[in-house]
C-alpha cells in the first residue's frame, strides 16, 4: 500500500477513531437504563458501526467490517427490544469496541489483533436471538412482500445514460422517481416523507450541479432523522461515481451511504447490493 492508497487507509483509520470516541460511554449508558432501551445513545452506537463498517469494505479491512458488522447486528437486536441488554450482552459489546480501537491504531495492528474470540461471542449472542424473537404473523408475511414487489427507488443522476440505464433495470422491481441533481433529490425525499411513501433505495451521483451527492446524502439522513427514522430503518444509498472520482466514496461513508458503484453501472453488482440488502427476494 503506498501512496494515495496508504493516505486514504490511514484517513480512514483516523475517522474509525473519531467514531468509537463517544461508543464506550453510550454503551454503558444503555447498560445503566437495564431493560429501557434509550434509542438516542443506541442509534449514536449504530450509526458509528454503520460508518466504520461500510468504510472498511471500501479499503477492504475485513477484521474492521466483520467486527464492526456483528456488533450493529446485535446493536439491532437491542434496539429492537428482540434481545435484552443484558450486562453479559454489553460486555461483549464493549469488548468489541476495544477490539476496534487495536484494530484502529495503526495499520500494523490490523494484522497483529486477533478478533475471533470476540466475533464468536457475538455471534453466539445472535444464535440466542430466535427464543425471543416475535413470530411472525401471516399479516407481517404479506407486509414483507408487497413491501418487496413495490420497491419506490429514486434515482439522483444528471448523465442521461447512466439514469436510463437504473431506470430500465429497476422500474421491474417498483416505482423509480427521477431527480437531476441534489436540491431535487432532497426536495423529493422531504415530500415523501411528508406523504409517508419514503424511498427504500437512493442511487446516488457523486459528482453533480446545484448540490453534489456527499451534500445530499446529509441531508437525506437528517431529513430521516427529524422524522425519527431510525438509521437502520432508513433509505439504502448506493452512491454512483465515475472512476477518477473513487476516492470521493471514502467521505460519503461518513455521510452514511451503504455501498458504491462504479460508472458504468454493473448491474450484476446492483443486483446483488439490492438482495444484500433484502430489497428484492
Amino acid at each position: 500500500m503506498i501512496g494515495s492508497d496508504y493516505e486514504l487507509a490511514e484517513a480512514y483509520l483516523a475517522e474509525c477513531r473519531e467514531h468509537l470516541v463517544t461508543v464506550e460511554p453510550d454503551l454503558l449508558a444503555i447498560e445503566r437504563r437495564g431493560t429501557t432501551i434509550d434509542e438516542e445513545p443506541a442509534n449514536r452506537v449504530l450509526r458509528a458501526m454503520h460508518s466504520i463498517e461500510s468504510g472498511a469494505v471500501f479499503v477492504v479491512f475485513v477484521k474492521i467490517r466483520d467486527l464492526a458488522q456483528s456488533a450493529a447486528a446485535i446493536l439491532e437486536l437491542l434496539r429492537t427490544r428482540e434481545l435484552a441488554p443484558a450486562p453479559g450482552t454489553i460486555s461483549v459489546l464493549l469488548r468489541a469496541a476495544d477490539k476496534l480501537r487495536e484494530l484502529c491504531r495503526s495499520l500494523a495492528a490490523i494484522d497483529q489483533v486477533d478478533v475471533t474470540p470476540v466475533l464468536a461471542d457475538l455471534a453466539k449472542l445472535r444464535a440466542e436471538q430466535p427464543a425471543t424473537l416475535k413470530p411472525r404473523t401471516a399479516a407481517t408475511v404479506e407486509n414483507t412482500q408487497l413491501a418487496i414487489r413495490h420497491l419506490r427507488a429514486l434515482l439522483v443522476e444528471d448523465d442521461f445514460v447512466s439514469r436510463l440505464v437504473l431506470q430500465t433495470f429497476l422500474c421491474r422491481y417498483g416505482e423509480c422517481h427521477i431527480a437531476v441533481n441534489g436540491e431535487e433529490a432532497v426536495q423529493a425525499f422531504r415530500h415523501a416523507l411528508e406523504l409517508g411513501q419514503s424511498y427504500d433505495l437512493i442511487c446516488m451521483d457523486i459528482m453533480m450541479p446545484e448540490m453534489n451527492g456527499r451534500e445530499a446524502v446529509r441531508e437525506l439522513r437528517a431529513l430521516e432523522e427529524a422524522h425519527g427514522i431510525p438509521m437502520t430503518h432508513g433509505a439504502r444509498i448506493i452512491m454512483t461515481t465515475a472512476l477518477d472520482d473513487i476516492k470521493e466514496v471514502f467521505w460519503c461513508f461518513r455521510e452514511l451511504c451503504d455501498a458504491y458503484l462504479v460508472k458504468p453501472i454493473d448491474l450484476k453488482k446492483l443486483l446483488e447490493n439490492l438482495k444484500s440488502f433484502r430489497l428484492i427476494p
